[in-house]
């Protein structure tokens, strides 16, 4: 048996031989579904934004109450320092890609599992090389909802017009949670004492418990909500949640600080899609409050480096003081007419008041940020790449 990843095209010689010599061969999301989800139940966790995080934390909380999950996760989980666990427990937690599947399967990853518990946490136009627009968004993740069975729970995300239109009317059960008055599970107070967040979470309006996790921003917030909506639902005890929402370590390329130097703190995430790069930003900001944010960003997805978010990155980076924008590294890759201008976007930028650079090159940007960066600035840089290795080059010259 041969498992194909999506994003290996027909044309592999590795495919070929496989087909030529007549073996039997499947995706990466039919091979977990046969050989590893099978006879458990599965946690599903969907969405645009927060998908790693959300099922990092479901997953250490379930490990907490020693329940013994298998999990499957587009991030390295640092209690485990590993994106995969196998156990012998009933449950499997799995990151829900609306990507698709393979050359072979154009339908999303994630309709390949039945889910017990699911949350939706987003739904965003995104993945311009794959879906033409929001409405064809919208419809992979009905059919995804529409496959979760009347006697299984979805957790919804209040604060998102696409989610309330895509739930309406849904045979499972549905619970929404955010900060709408009306929602089952909602946030309460917030405060930051450095370096946690402590928070309450209401349950039909009376508090449930309060928490306290290291984790910034109140998106991250609503991600540990879910979270803590779903192993309620699974009878997890309130102090074991609190224990493991304390002690959960969070994700390498998720708000992950990289290191010092100078009194200058290097901090690298994945954000890339427009939202997650504004609410990076405004989750980080508090947390540094003596000195400048410094916002990094590499545009390199399919999306971001075409004109299709030309108009909204703007927007995303109104609470950064001073900003560097790279050249898309892959940008041949894109037709020349749908390419996105990173010059474009720093003239952007520039207009509404924002103090932005443009740079050819990572290069560039560490010249420019050994000159420029001074003690109690947080740099904060956004790629979903390796971005040239530049946290630790950067580190290395400040």
């Amino acid at each position: 048996l041969v498992v194909v990843g999506n994003a290996v095209t027909k044309h592999n010689p590795e495919v070929v031989k496989t087909q030529n010599m007549g073996f039997y061969f499947c995706s990466m999301p039919q091979a977990i579904n046969r050989f590893i989800a099978d006879n458990k139940k599965r946690i599903i966790i969907a969405g645009t934004h927060g998908k790693t995080t959300t099922s990092s934390i479901v997953s250490w909380i379930l490990y907490k109450a020693g329940l013994d999950p298998s999990f499957i996760i587009g991030g390295i989980l640092k209690n485990f320092s590993s994106n995969y666990r196998l156990g012998n427990g009933e449950f499997i937690v799995i990151e829900g890609d609306e990507y698709d599947t393979a050359f072979f399967d154009k339908g999303a990853k994630f309709l390949h599992y039945n889910p017990y518990r699911a949350v939706l946490t987003s739904v965003e136009f995104d993945h311009a090389d794959i879906f033409k627009d929001i409405d064809h968004v919208r419809q992979v993740f009905d059919v995804f909802l529409s496959g979760i069975s009347g006697k299984n729970t979805l957790f919804a995300f209040d604060g998102d017009s696409n989610v309330d239109g895509l739930v309406h009317g849904k045979q499972c059960r549905v619970e929404k949670y955010g900060k709408d008055t009306g929602s089952l599970w909602r946030l309460g107070s917030v405060s930051i004492e450095l370096p946690w967040t402590i928070f309450e979470v209401l349950k039909q309006g009376i508090t449930f418990g309060i928490f306290k996790t290291r984790l910034m921003g109140e998106h991250n917030l609503l991600n540990a909500l879910s979270a803590i909506a779903i192993a309620d639902s699974l009878m997890i005890q309130v102090d074991i949640i609190s224990e493991a929402l304390e002690t959960f370590e969070g994700i390498k390329r998720r708000q992950e600080v990289r290191g010092h130097k100078r009194d200058i703190t290097v901090i690298d995430d994945f954000a890339h899609h427009p939202t997650a790069v504004k609410e990076t930003i405004r989750a980080v900001k508090p947390f540094y409050p003596d000195g400048r944010l410094v916002a990094v960003f590499e545009p390199r997805t399919n999306s971001s480096m075409r004109k299709v978010f030309q108009n909204v990155y703007p927007l995303s980076f109104d609470q950064a003081d001073l900003i560097c924008i790279r050249k898309p590294p892959l940008l041949e890759k894109i037709p020349s007419l749908d390419r996105f201008s990173s010059k474009k976007f720093v003239d952007d930028l520039s207009n509404r008041g924002k103090d932005a650079h443009y740079f050819p090159d990572t290069e560039s940007i560490i010249d420019f940020l050994v000159k420029e960066a001074r003690p109690g600035d947080v740099i904060l840089i956004m790629s979903n790449g390796g971005f040239d290795n530049i946290h630790e080059r950067l580190l290395k010259a400040l």
